[in-house]
């Protein structure tokens, strides 16, 4: 005997959708949580699931001002390190190619004219 459907106050329920395991509760209990830190970010009533959040964003902002100030920390000089050691933005790959002759060749910006144009008595200068 297998179960095809199932009633339950005033519904029907076919057994495909009642056929759920742990790996989907776990899945929808997950994105409940991101919605609950989501929302807890948003309106700044903070809650549990949003702590790791605001402390990564406090550490990001510790972090930006040692790197425009003296003070400096332990967590803060090993980043500094490494933004010193990492490629600019815009230079050659790590492969070693050779940046193509488009890349080369700098556009100067256009400048653009201010066009007179004419609003129709949008504001009501038609005399």
């Amino acid at each position: 005997m297998s179960v095809r459907k199932v009633y339950d106050d005033g519904q029907v329920f076919g057994a495909e959708i009642l056929d759920i395991n742990s790996a989907d509760i776990l899945k929808k209990f997950g994105n409940a949580i991101t919605n609950l830190a989501a929302i807890s970010l948003g309106s700044g009533y903070i809650t549990k699931p949003a702590v790791p959040h605001l402390l990564a964003n406090a550490f990001k902002n510790l972090v930006s001002v040692t790197f425009e100030s003296e003070f400096s920390f332990k967590q803060a000089d090993k980043l500094k390190e490494a933004a010193k050691n990492a490629p600019k933005a815009g230079s050659a790959p790590a492969g070693g190619a050779a940046p193509s002759k488009a890349a080369a060749v700098e556009e100067k910006p256009k400048e653009e004219e201010a066009a007179d144009v004419d609003m129709g008595g949008l504001f009501g200068d038609d005399y």
